[in-house]
């Protein structure tokens, strides 16, 4: 997918999973499953042209298969180390390829929240994501 014109959506699914408790902790990996089920689509039912990203962490990893980076519309990306970092890196890499782009992280973390500002990226909180997936 081409970036211009394109909004992109980071979400932070570390983040997004730990904001109910719903006992996401004792299935990590299938609390990310669950999420990438929910988002799958999500592109399409935006009014705007938007290209979504997840970033999954840890065990979490494991709740895709690392030969197959997307799901249901959504890309997959597997942090090797720090999910911030790789948000980071995601945010940084989409605003080197198009400075105007409209980028959103979606995450409750201030500390990540500031670390994305520096490129001119938004940032929302889960419920936002939530609002639209039906949580």
């Amino acid at each position: 997918m081409t970036a211009e014109g394109v909004r992109l959506i980071v979400v932070d699914a570390a983040n997004v999973i730990g904001s109910r408790p719903d006992g996401w902790w004792r299935d990590r990996p299938g609390a990310a499953r669950r999420l990438l089920e929910r988002i799958a689509g999500l592109p399409e039912r935006l009014a705007e042209r938007t290209e979504v990203i997840v970033v999954l962490e840890g065990a979490a990893k494991t709740a895709v298969d690392a030969a197959d980076p997307e799901v249901g519309g959504v890309r997959v990306v597997r942090a090797d180390g720090s999910g911030d970092d790789a948000i980071v890196g995601v945010v940084a890499a989409a605003r080197a390829q198009d400075g105007r782009r409209p980028i959103t992280v979606v995450t409750a973390d201030r500390g990540l929240r500031d670390r994305v500002a520096v490129h001119s990226a938004d940032a929302v909180g889960p419920r936002w994501l939530l609002d639209r997936v039906g949580s």
